[in-house]
């Protein structure tokens, strides 16, 4: 009996058990289809239909074939089913009948009886049908069918289907195969019948034990072993699942008896897991069944740590069977906390440490045991399973440490080295299985425990270890809490990260979660500034020689600033070549003191500004946790391939892959990371660096102070897109990695341009008037210099043509714009042949202006022909008129940035028409000559003639004497015409046709228009009708301006441009009295200030006191130019100011348009100004208006001026 019980645990220890099929009969026969039969078993699966409803399975069923024994029938009470045989069979290949009757009815009747003595119902009779070779040395052969019908009737009687023939079993044909099928099929079936059903009564009997559970003397180890034969049979047939159900089910139940103890309902089973702990050796997972700790659980001795430690053990092999390593790590820690709880909550007696080491073993074993199974890859994809394990140990060897004196700084005591060997008694001596390995955890915490140095190396590893575990959890969760949008976890699991990572000494990863909590909301602004000061320390810190690109660290910006605006000067953000950009860089600055953001609101509608709106989700969350990056857009040009023209335009975007993918909120591993441009304070996880890329060109600032709040920052230019900002602070670079919305600015080239208008290569600008020929024309030419820089000595090269000769001008200047220079100095040299206009310097994409004269010919009227000329025929004539087309004249210029000539067209407008017609009075002959003025100006004739063309004949006397009967000079008004007469006379008789020319002189009127006009009024005291001598009068002055200079001509009333650059006109009024009639008290003079367009009025009030009584002519009132001194050529010399009233005529308080409280005496005031200008000193000028121009309305007006009161007293007497 103690045998047969020994031979079960062996087969359980080898966990090679199968279902035991018993085989009896002729064992000969069966050897010899034994492999074939063991083979094609297993091959068909078959569907197995458990009881109480469960989901059937699919199962291959394989069997042990043993001898049949009598031993190996089940006895009563046994509850073992490993070692319970399933099926019987019985084998012959009898075809004799005298051999069946004495030997093999009688060897069959004997197995039946057997087996209906112990209550076995399921057996198979195999009647084996050899084939022809057998039959050879047989007498007495009986057919098959004869053998089988007599087994069937002897033994089967209704279960005919318990007898099977086998038909040529060695042979390969279609007719054993279909045998064989058939046998197959009979053999799983039947199997199958009989597992089910003892399974089934298994499991009633087991479910009725663990109803008995609260009846006196149910023992706990009695159940444990009876569901786990159960789970061993799952086992056996490949299901785990089912198996690691059974062993859940004990585990539960036993965790329920011990809270229910700590409760006060303790069972009697559970003192003998009371017992003292005496060993604390760890978990054993290197084998399927520990068979000590579970021959002590049958035995009833074993502990509390024994039970838990065998029962992991179990779950932690089919869990790896079942390949799901990583639940392993998740029990084991449960089971770890639980265990040392469970131990205080029975008060199970345990050596101080002991339960440090069981767990710091435990941990290590189970470590271990997973790194056994998994490759690398795994094991680093899957670090956050075991980072708990990794940091549980560590907590642990420092509590051993602490507790045996070895972190100490005098080193262990006596008490502490007992208490070390104490500890290393218990842990009993290595088992064999880890006894070869030279990382065991046996040998390591023995080690650590040995010496302070062994204890702090292996302590770093174990801490180091548990740090990167740890940071890769908490990187998981991170990435978890940030697509879910949990801000506080965030911000506490990145806490957790940057410590870890400070421990670890990544001093850069750091530093990326230093500068994310730096700027995130959810910290007081005490934890915000710490966390700074760390970014800013490391800042701070030296770099070594030779290291400083690999020490800077590159920053997400929008942990610590946020990008709010983009503002470019010139507004447009399109300069040329060579030109300066101002970039202004609006920040607002997260960390310090908070103040609100200000970025979006100022400067909305700006010209040339980008503002940039802070992300916010819908929900009110950072656009961070609730979407990905932003998309990056950028314009497409589709232009055509013959000739390159555009065709279409549009926008694309050029991350869509990333815009547009889908984001699965259960999938920790797609979490949105940070989203390039829009920071948010909690950003996605964990911290990635972000990358500077190397551009061609780069904006550069230094030494720019940021403050908290807004900032703005300025830059120079050099690139053409702004596609990354990076602010370097140290050895620190803070990147935005993409700016968007894109931000761009266009930088072009131009060549010199000089054209005619209206395309405006050589820009001409004229006077309104045309251009009129037989006159000298001022021609106002701008020159675009474009990217080309005129140098001093470059010159115009201008082909001189015979009917357009340049005037040379001495005075020539030229003007650049932009330039505070002022005038330059043209230099214009002519020849027969050229005319050569020295340029001075001038910048490039700079337009310089210069005037040059030119006097284009009148050409002569063209020749006539004879029905055209005068004559004194019969014949009809009609008045000819005669006008010269608008003649067009060609200029070729050479340019010094050009090798080629540019060519300009100049129209001149001939200003005349003129028409004749030969008038009769009897014998007289008169020749009329009409001139007719086409143009807007006003002429002079002078010197009007009309001479015979061919002049006199040879003897020197003219064939006609023309006499002029108007006058030598006349006046020619716009759009008018003047009729000239002369009689032609001869002392012969008048020729039938007369050649004449006719021949003037003609100059331009000046224009004369009133531009301003003066009136005056004399006010008298309040209360007074009259003015009296003596008494102070108000003298009211109104200047008005009634008209501007026409365009083109010169400004003749002193207008310029103010000192501030507003265009405006200056005229200085002055009140006077030469004879002396008035006198003026207070100012008597000042300056008007008249804006540059539109009619405008200014109203002067002045104290003047009559001398006189009477009727007095108006005080005198002058109306002067006012032309400034110009600042950037001279400087006034201190002294040459000229004071009055303490206010000076240089001051600049009389270039604006209150100067009309500066003040000139009334004596001399005006020219005192003339005589102050000496030594050089450029002073104000003033220079009196035309003729014409100003108009006094109360010139010669008087006004009644009655005498003073009389106050003395007259005494007149009557008698």
């Amino acid at each position: 009996m103690d045998s047969a019980e020994e031979k079960p645990a062996a087969v359980i220890y080898a966990m090679e058990n199968k279902p035991i099929v018993t085989c009896a009969g002729d064992q000969a026969l069966f050897t010899s289809l034994y492999t074939s039969l063991a083979q094609q078993l297993p091959r068909e699966p078959m569907e197995w239909r458990r009881t109480y409803g469960r989901a059937p399975k699919m199962i291959h069923l394989e069997a042990n074939f043993v001898q049949f024994k009598e031993e190996l029938l089940p006895k009563d009470g046994t509850k073992a089913l490993l070692t319970f045989p399933f099926l019987h069979i019985y084998w012959t290949d009898c075809c004799d009948s005298e051999a069946y009757r004495s030997s093999v009815k009688e060897d069959v009747s004997r197995w039946q009886s057997s087996l209906r003595s112990h209550g076995s119902a399921d057996w198979l009779i195999i009647v084996v049908d050899g084939g022809d070779a057998r039959k050879k040395n047989k007498s007495n052969i009986l057919p098959r069918s004869s053998i089988v019908d007599k087994i069937r009737g002897d033994f089967c009687n209704k279960q005919n289907d318990r007898c099977v023939v086998l038909s040529d079993p060695l042979k390969d044909s279609s007719r054993s195969q279909e045998s064989w099928n058939s046998l197959l099929l009979k053999l799983r079936t039947l199997l199958l019948m009989s597992f089910t059903k003892n399974l089934g009564r298994f499991e009633d009997d087991m479910r009725t034990l663990r109803e008995k559970r609260t009846q006196p003397g149910w023992s706990f180890c009695e159940y444990f072993m009876v569901q786990e034969e159960l789970a061993f049979v799952f086992e056996m047939l490949q299901q785990f699942e089912d198996a690691l159900v059974q062993y859940d089910e004990l585990d539960a139940l036993f965790t329920q008896y011990v809270l229910n103890f700590g409760a006060g309902d303790a069972a009697k089973w559970l003192g003998s897991f009371c017992s003292p702990v005496l060993n604390w050796s760890g978990l054993l997972l290197r084998r399927p069944i520990d068979m000590e700790k579970r021959n002590a659980i049958q035995r009833g001795s074993a502990s509390l740590l024994d039970m838990r430690s065998y029962l992991f053990s179990r779950q932690c092999t089919l869990l790896i069977f079942l390949q799901r390593p990583w639940e392993v790590t998740h029990r084991a820690l449960e089971l770890l906390h639980n265990c040392v709880q469970e131990l205080r909550l029975l008060e199970v007696p345990v050596l101080e440490g002991a339960l440090d080491c069981w767990v710091f073993l435990s941990c290590l074993e189970v470590l271990h045991r997973i790194e056994s199974c998994c490759d690398r890859a795994q094991l680093a994809a899957n670090s956050s399973h075991t980072v708990g394990l990794w940091a549980y140990a560590t907590d642990k060897l420092k509590s051993l440490g602490q507790l045996c004196g070895l972190v100490s700084r005098t080193g262990p005591t006596s008490e502490d080295l007992n208490r070390t060997v104490d500890l290393l008694a218990g842990l009993g001596d290595e088992r064999p299985e880890t006894g070869r390995w030279s990382t065991s955890p046996y040998k390591k915490l023995k080690e650590a425990l040995s010496s302070v140095e062994a204890f702090e190396r292996h302590y770093l590893v174990s801490w180091t270890l548990a740090a990167r575990q740890a940071e890769a959890l908490l990187a998981e969760a991170l990435r978890s809490y940030v697509c879910e949008g949990w801000s506080f976890p965030v911000t506490h699991t990145r806490k957790q990260m940057g410590e870890c990572q400070k421990l670890l000494g990544r001093s850069v990863d750091s530093l990326q979660t230093s500068a994310l909590l730096a700027g995130d909301t959810n910290l007081t602004t005490e934890e915000r500034t710490r966390f700074c000061g760390d970014v800013l320390n490391y800042a701070g810190e030296p770099v070594e020689q030779g290291g400083a690109a690999s020490a800077k660290a590159s920053l997400d910006m929008g942990a610590f600033a946020r990008l709010t605006r983009i503002r470019f000067r010139p507004d447009g953000a399109t300069v040329h070549s060579g030109a300066a950009l101002q970039v202004s860089f609006g920040f607002t600055w997260k960390n310090g003191k908070q103040h609100a953001s200000k970025g979006g609101a100022q400067g909305r509608g700006l010209p040339g500004t980008v503002d940039f709106e802070a992300a916010v989700s819908p929900a009110g969350r950072p656009a961070s946790l609730s979407a990905g990056p932003p998309p990056e857009m950028d314009e497409a040009h589709d232009r055509s391939p013959s000739d390159d023209s555009l065709s279409s335009a549009g926008v694309v975007c050029k991350n869509a892959h990333l815009v547009i993918r889908r984001h699965d909120s259960g999938s920790p591993q797609d979490a949105p990371r940070t989203p390039r441009g829009h920071a948010a304070p909690i950003g996605a996880a964990p911290a990635t660096p972000v990358a500077l890329k190397e551009g061609a060109r780069m904006l550069t600032g230094r030494r720019i102070a940021l403050e908290p709040g807004d900032n703005s920052v300025s830059d120079e230019p050099g690139t053409y897109t702004l596609r990354q900002l990076s602010v370097t602070l140290g050895n620190v670079n803070f990147v935005l990695p993409h700016i968007y919305p894109s931000v761009q600015y266009h930088v072009y080239s131009q060549e010199p341009q000089l054209t005619v208008p209206p395309p405006p290569h050589l820009l001409l600008s004229v006077p309104s008037e045309p251009l009129l020929a037989g006159l000298p024309q001022t021609v106002k030419f701008t020159l675009l210099t474009g990217h080309y820089a005129v140098r001093k000595g470059d010159a115009l090269q201008l082909s001189n043509s015979d009917g357009m000769p340049v005037l040379a001008n001495a005075g020539c200047t030229a003007r650049i714009s932009n330039s505070g220079a002022g005038t330059h100095a043209l230099s214009v040299q002519s020849s027969d042949k050229v005319t050569s206009i020295s340029l001075p310097p001038a910048p490039p994409y700079h337009a310089l202006e210069f005037h040059l004269e030119v006097l284009c010919l009148i050409p002569s009227g063209p020749e006539r022909t004879a029905d055209e000329r005068l004559t004194n025929g019969e014949v009809r004539h009609r008045p000819r008129s005669y006008s010269h087309p608008d003649t067009a004249m060609s200029m070729s210029i050479d340019c010094p940035w050009s090798i080629y000539s540019t060519l300009l067209t100049l129209t001149f407008h001939i200003p005349f028409k003129t028409e004749h017609s030969l008038l009769s009075a009897g014998n007289r002959k008169f020749i009329r000559v009409c001139v007719h003025n086409v143009s807007d100006s006003d002429f002079t004739l002078a010197h009007v003639k009309l001479a015979e063309k061919n002049g006199p004949r040879q003897d020197g006397r003219r064939r006609a004497s023309l006499e002029m009967r108007s006058l030598n000079a006349t006046l020619l008004c716009s759009k008018r015409s003047v009729h000239c007469l002369w009689e032609a006379t001869c002392k012969e008789d008048l020729p039938s046709s007369l050649e004449c020319v006719f021949s003037a002189s003609f100059c331009p009127l000046p224009a004369s228009h009133t531009l301003y006009s003066v009136r005056a009024n004399m006010l008298p005291l309040a209360g007074e009708r009259h003015c009296r001598s003596g008494s102070l009068c108000g003298l009211e002055v109104v200047i008005a301006r009634l008209a501007e200079p026409a365009e083109g001509q010169p400004d003749v009333d002193g207008g310029g441009t103010d000192a501030d650059g507003l265009g405006g006109s200056k005229v200085l009024y002055e009140v006077a009295d030469s004879s002396s009639n008035w006198a003026v008290c207070g100012r008597s003079s000042g300056l008007v200030s008249m804006p540059s367009s539109g009619s405008w009025a200014h109203k002067v009030h002045i104290e003047v006191m009559p001398l006189f009584a009477g009727h007095l002519p108006f005080p005198k009132i002058k109306v002067l130019k006012y032309l400034p001194h110009n600042v950037n050529t001279i400087q006034p010399d201190a002294d040459s100011q000229v004071e009055n009233d303490s206010l000076s005529l240089l001051d600049k308080t009389l270039d604006d348009a209150t100067a009309d409280t500066a003040s000139v005496r009334s004596r001399g005031s005006v020219q005192s100004l003339g005589e102050q200008q000496h030594r050089g000193v450029a002073l104000p000028r003033l220079d009196p208006f035309s003729p014409g121009q100003v108009f006094n309305h109360s010139h010669a007006r008087q006004v009644l001026v009655l005498p003073a009161n009389d106050d003395h007293i007259v005494e007149v007497h009557a008698t």
